[in-house]
């Protein structure tokens, strides 16, 4: 994405990118960063949080419209949580029930049997082009 961006900026193109890696952006050199300390993932902000959402959409059209100089990076002041237990918990398998492992394993076959699906119909069509 920081590359893109940077692409479109020698364009004429402005860009903001909202990210949740701080150092990995800032180090492709990006114009203009909304850093959000949250999962990677959710840095356009919480999931199903319509509030969240828009005030980093709202902290982005800010920092398109006011960056003082190039390589601005803003944080947002939202958190994920009022703990920073999170940045440990979150994903961490140590953390979830049997339960929630075999939920979350039973969706990712799932997901992985749709890819697969995906794959074998391309590949079909691809041979009878041939």
């Amino acid at each position: 994405m920081s590359l893109i961006a940077r692409h479109l900026e020698a364009s004429g193109i402005p860009t903001v990118v909202l990210g949740s890696a701080k150092d990995i952006v800032e180090h492709c050199g990006v114009p203009r960063f909304v850093f959000s300390d949250f999962p990677l993932g959710n840095s356009a902000g919480k999931p199903n949080d319509r509030d969240s959402q828009a005030a980093t959409l709202e902290l982005a059209l800010q920092l398109l419209e006011c960056a003082p100089t190039s390589r601005t990076t803003v944080q947002s002041p939202q958190r994920w949580s009022e703990s920073v237990a999170w940045k440990v918990e979150f994903q961490n398998i140590e953390y979830m029930s049997a339960e929630e492992i075999a939920r979350r394993r039973a969706e990712f076959d799932k997901i992985k049997q749709v890819g697969q699906q995906i794959r074998d119909n391309t590949e079909a069509l691809r041979s009878k082009k041939r």
